[in-house]
């Protein structure tokens, strides 16, 4: 897309969601795939559909409500994202993203990440959550790739520091509080929507990633470009190494382990929330 019609599209959201409410969220929370239930402790000011929102793709992936929900959690005031979108649902990564860039456009100042992944790491179980310290990027197509419109960000955008270490080390300290097995680690970004082969476990476990998923990565990419600080928290929903200890692993598989491990989730963004000034 020509980067001057991005940047069109992107006002006429804006103006269409600022249309249907004035509240001023200070911070976006993406809920990955069934970790939508977070939405409903949000204390609601507005609801919108995404097919109501002009230019915003239609999630097609079961447990994606496909909602933008305004209003307050931790008494802070918030933007969430009930429901992303995936390379492997047909769009292209500029989609995927564009939500995200409305929401830097609509004032937030941090933007919360929650995905469901699998397990690369011995040490990292099923239901535990990891907080990222960094990714490694196999997707076949970047978000910035194309005009570079320098309203957005600049053309070569560093990632050095992606990830908000300090925040991380936060987090863990909370989890260990709370008693929820916790990690930091790096996550591996494919395009699916297949799972891996045991050798593709493999050979993500001996390139350095703890985790691996289909998500996350072209959004981290998009808030780096226009800088927008990131926390990232995945659910291993499950465990794909040692190879030995693979299980045949459905969708409602996944599901019912984000299901089950959500309310931990809750817990680690809800007291973040509480403490950013």
């Amino acid at each position: 897309m020509l980067a001057n019609m991005l940047y069109d599209q992107l006002l006429e959201s804006r103006r269409f969601i600022q249309s249907q409410t004035d509240f001023p969220p200070e911070f976006g929370i993406i809920l990955g795939t069934g970790l939508s239930g977070l939405a409903k402790e949000i204390d609601r000011v507005a609801t919108l559909q995404y097919g109501d929102i002009p230019h915003f793709p239609v999630s097609t992936v079961e447990s994606h409500q496909g909602e933008l929900v305004f209003g307050y959690l931790a008494g802070r005031r918030v933007v969430a994202m009930a429901g992303r979108f995936h390379y492997y649902e047909g769009y292209s990564l500029e989609q995927v993203t564009f939500p995200v860039r409305v929401l830097r456009m609509l004032g937030i100042r941090r933007l919360f990440i929650s995905n469901a992944a699998g397990s690369v790491n011995a040490g990292i179980e099923a239901g535990d959550l990891v907080f990222l310290r960094d990714h490694i990027n196999m997707q076949p197509d970047n978000p910035l790739r194309g005009p570079n419109d320098e309203r957005l960000g600049p053309r070569f955008p560093d990632m050095l520091h992606a990830y908000d270490r300090s925040m991380n080390a936060r987090a863990l300290e909370i989890a260990n509080t709370n008693g929820i097995r916790a990690h930091e680690g790096v996550y591996l970004a494919l395009s699916g929507p297949n799972l891996e082969t045991p050798a593709e476990y493999k050979f993500a476990h001996i390139i350095g990633a703890d985790l691996v998923g289909m998500s996350t990565v072209p959004e981290v990419i998009v808030a780096r470009h226009m800088e927008l600080p990131v926390f990232v928290a995945s659910i291993a929903t499950n465990k794909c190494f040692p190879i030995e200890e693979i299980r045949p692993t459905s969708v409602a598989d996944v599901i019912a382990v984000a299901n089950a491990a959500e309310p931990k989730l809750g817990v680690i963004i809800k007291a973040l929330l509480k403490e950013e000034a």
